[in-house]
């Protein structure tokens, strides 16, 4: 870094400031010193260039404040009274929410081993005292800018990987609406499980969830209804039905960063079996385990309460899971049947019946499928074509019964 040359910075305790105000993308940064001159300082400074600063004289402090709304970025004191820097960053790489926070510490050790500890520690940076304000305002400048672009990458692949799931549930909807409509009664469950556990990577358990039966789209259906019911398969039937699993993970194992959702739901029967020890991976399938049983058990005609009972006795799931299914119920929906003309049909109307065409020789769409866009317009186009019938039933949702 160059030199600061009289006249364009003064130095006050441990801080060197330079004259002059750069702007700088806007953050949400932490600073914790014991020291309250230091806060001051450099509060006042981060403020100039655009952040949002909050200030803590006390490890425990931060934390708790961390807590309650994440920052985008900690400059954390190394030598504080009760907890020290490298027990205040532990125990934030140790707490999901706030692991991901990078850390940038400030201290006058200037040791190579407290710098190597404060690495093993999980901090990401570090700056000596007295520190310069430029270069604080480079390393933070650098470690915000990192934070966005990994921000940015993280919602588009969520994005990106959402849309490409969504299409390919819709065409195992005009596959099987039975498939389609279990699907989501296990994604339901699934999302219920995750938010009650306060998980990180919510979207990979979902799409495991949403695309944990895709691989039934290969089964007859009624291989699939028997199989998913409970009811005695054939020999064969059964090879087919338990196949699905490593049917689904082939296929989704093609798609880039899709691995891991492919190996939730690989092991979907068997959760502990498997090469990956890795913890998303594990706890993932023994999510999506206990989903299905539990959506199989209510298929089979049984209540919420009375299927999250029995499986409070069995020894099979993780307990803490099965607590978090606390109060969970169906998410359920009046319809009203309605005949209507295909122009006056929208999206999220059910059904009634098999949509053919005007002759009956072709089936468009089966009857229970939830209309999108797509389907609609699968539906006028083959109508143009082919012909179909003017009146079309449908169940057209009313009041849904929110939990």
């Amino acid at each position: 870094m160059s030199s600061l040359t009289e006249g364009t910075a003064t130095q006050h305790g441990n801080c060197i400031l330079p004259k002059g105000n750069v702007s700088l993308p806007p953050g949400n940064i932490m600073v914790v010193d014991d020291n309250p001159t230091n806060l001051k300082l450099l509060e006042d400074m981060l403020r100039e260039d655009g952040y949002e600063v909050r200030s803590f004289p006390l490890g425990r402090l931060a934390i708790a404040a961390a807590r309650q709304e994440a920052p985008d970025l900690i400059l954390l004191d190394i030598n504080m009274p009760e907890l020290n820097g490298y027990q205040v960053c532990e125990i934030l790489k140790s707490t999901k929410a706030l692991a991901d926070i990078p850390v940038i510490f400030l201290s006058a050790l200037n040791e190579i081993e407290d710098k190597v500890k404060g690495f093993r520690s999980g901090g990401v940076d570090y700056i000596s005292k007295p520190f310069q304000f430029e270069e604080v305002r480079a390393r933070v400048e650098t470690q915000i800018k990192l934070r966005r672009a990994l921000q940015s990458e993280h919602e588009l692949l969520e994005r990106t990987l959402g849309g490409a799931v969504e299409t390919l549930w819709e065409l195992v909807q005009i596959t099987s609406p039975v498939l389609a409509l279990r699907s989501r009664a296990v994604r339901d469950i699934v999302l219920w499980i995750v938010k009650r556990m306060e998980l990180r990577d919510p979207w990979q358990y979902e799409l495991a969830a949403t695309l944990c039966l895709v691989g039934c789209i290969a089964l007859p259906e009624e291989v699939f209804e028997k199989g998913y019911s409970g009811q005695d398969l054939s020999p064969d039937e059964d090879r087919m039905f338990r196949a699905h699993p490593e049917g689904a993970a082939h296929l989704l194992s093609k798609i880039p960063r899709m691995e891991i959702v492919a190996e939730i739901i690989q092991r979907q029967h068997k959760p502990e079996t498997g090469s990956s020890a890795a913890e998303l991976p594990v706890q993932g399938a023994r999510i999506l385990h206990l989903a299905l049983e539990l959506d199989r058990r209510i298929y089979r005609g049984a209540t919420a309460a009375s299927a999250i009972a029995g499986l409070r006795c069995s020894t099979r799931f993780d307990g803490r899971m099965v607590d978090a299914l606390s109060g969970y119920s169906p998410a359920q929906a009046d319809f009203e049947v309605r005949r209507l003309p295909l122009r006056e049909l929208r999206a999220g109307m059910v059904l009634e019946k098999d949509f053919l065409t005007k002759d009956g020789n072709l089936m468009v769409l089966k009857g229970g499928t939830i209309l999108t866009d797509t389907w609609i317009e699968r539906m006028e186009n083959f109508s143009k074509t082919r012909g179909a019938r003017e009146q079309i039933d449908v169940r057209v949702p009313g009041l849904t019964v929110v939990r």
